[in-house]
């Protein structure tokens, strides 16, 4: 085959899997029954409407932020207040957050050596921007599908000087440890001498696992990076927190990384908005994501699929993962097909192939998923499948184990 008509290949395969793409939000934003319905989907000016009545929260005939003050210094405060920190600093992006945080810890420990997991975000999604942007170094502690143990901090071949925890580990899906785990762990950490910092993008649903308080969980790591438009529907930005001491010489690194920008006082108020409307929340959504897994897993073995793993089995958070003996393929038009066909969308998000004829999707239990019953669940499971089986027929691969080349 010519490069010429290689390229031509890739480009109608690209062009494939963006039209899956737009079909997939169009059934989304049609849909009249969904588990969530993300603000990322909606237009500029359905977004705007976050602010609706927002003088109930903040003052907004004060000034507006100019380079961090103001309501961006209101919004580090009430997160300081919310974690038990002394400090905190808001960033565009949780990337230079966490990239400022380990790099202000490797001069203070003098080691640029971060332990972290094989799945933890700067290793999976971030094109190695921390060794490549900020020079340090990361060494994997384990690739297992859960969070380090306790002796593997404790015996790591190699000193390091900070440990990084992905709280909850999304690409194991949407994993935490036990209480009594993570305080090991950390205690693991601070006996060799090395600092520990959360990464906390889904912190804030992490209470209900842990059966603790947000301060008091926090307050186990010397350091935490929080989100604000992950869980809270904010428009995006993060905080990092900790010692006051910290913090400051972080605000000198966000000026150099270029996180020092002029105004940002959208993106601060929707934080605000997230904290005090969806953070309270949260915990319901968690309840209800294990009613939600717990009819999956029953619909799907009550629909003869020979195979199904909902994990965890029982969610740590109101976010997991559903697997399936299908190719992506099939998956993904089943799924489309059921939300443009019923306005029931069961599953919303992409699937993932992990082998021949396995994939995965992930599942985000939210506020529009509490209108769901186990039995309203199961039935839009059974669509579901009578579809999926007329996919995996004309990929002509039968059934569950029916794979098509992609």
């Amino acid at each position: 085959m010519s490069d010429a008509s290689e390229q031509v290949e890739q480009m109608s395969e690209e062009e494939r899997l963006k039209q899956r793409r737009e079909r997939r939000i169009g059934a989304h934003r049609n849909a009249e029954r969904v588990f969530g319905r993300p603000g990322f989907l909606n237009t500029l000016r359905e977004r705007l409407t976050l602010f609706d009545g927002l003088d109930d929260l903040y003052d907004l005939d004060e000034l507006s932020d100019i380079y961090g003050n103001g309501v961006v210094e209101a919004l580090e405060t009430k997160v300081a207040g919310l974690l038990g920190t002394e400090a905190a600093a808001f960033f565009p992006t949780g990337t230079m957050a966490q990239q400022v945080a380990l790099r202000c810890w490797a001069a203070r420990t003098g080691n640029p050596t971060v332990a972290l997991h094989a799945l933890a975000h700067p290793e999976v999604h971030e094109r190695n921007a921390l060794s490549q942007v900020s020079g340090l170094r990361p060494v994997r502690v384990t690739s297992e599908p859960r969070l380090p143990t306790a002796d593997e901090v404790r015996d790591f071949e190699e000193p390091y000087g900070t440990l990084m925890l992905e709280l909850p580990l999304r690409d194991a899906g949407f994993v935490l440890p036990s209480w009594e785990e993570l305080t090991e762990v950390v205690e693991a950490a601070h006996d060799r001498d090395a600092v520990v910092h959360f990464d906390g993008a889904r912190l804030w649903e992490s209470t209900v696992h842990f059966g603790r308080p947000l301060d008091e969980i926090a307050g186990l790591a010397d350091s935490v990076y929080v989100s604000f438009y992950k869980s809270l529907g904010g428009y995006g930005g993060a905080v990092l927190a900790g010692p006051k001491t910290l913090i400051d010489e972080a605000k000198v690194w966000r000026h150099r990384y270029g996180g020092q920008i002029f105004q940002q006082f959208p993106t601060a108020l929707s934080a605000l908005v997230g904290l005090e409307r969806e953070l309270p929340r949260l915990p319901e959504y968690v309840a209800h994501a294990r009613v939600v897994a717990d009819a999956l897993r029953e619909g799907f073995a009550a629909a003869g699929v020979p195979w199904t793993r909902v994990h965890p089995e029982v969610p740590h958070t109101n976010e997991f993962q559903v697997w399936l003996p299908y190719d992506v393929d099939v998956l993904s038009e089943a799924a489309i097909r059921q939300g443009e066909e019923t306005k029931t969308l069961l599953f919303a998000d992409a699937w993932d192939e992990k082998g021949p004829g396995i994939a995965l999707t992930e599942v985000n239990v939210r506020a529009a998923a509490l209108e769901w019953t186990s039995d309203d669940v199961k039935a839009a499971v059974a669509e579901f499948v009578s579809r999926l089986t007329e996919e995996a027929d004309k990929a002509g691969g039968g059934g569950a184990t029916g794979a098509v080349s992609r």
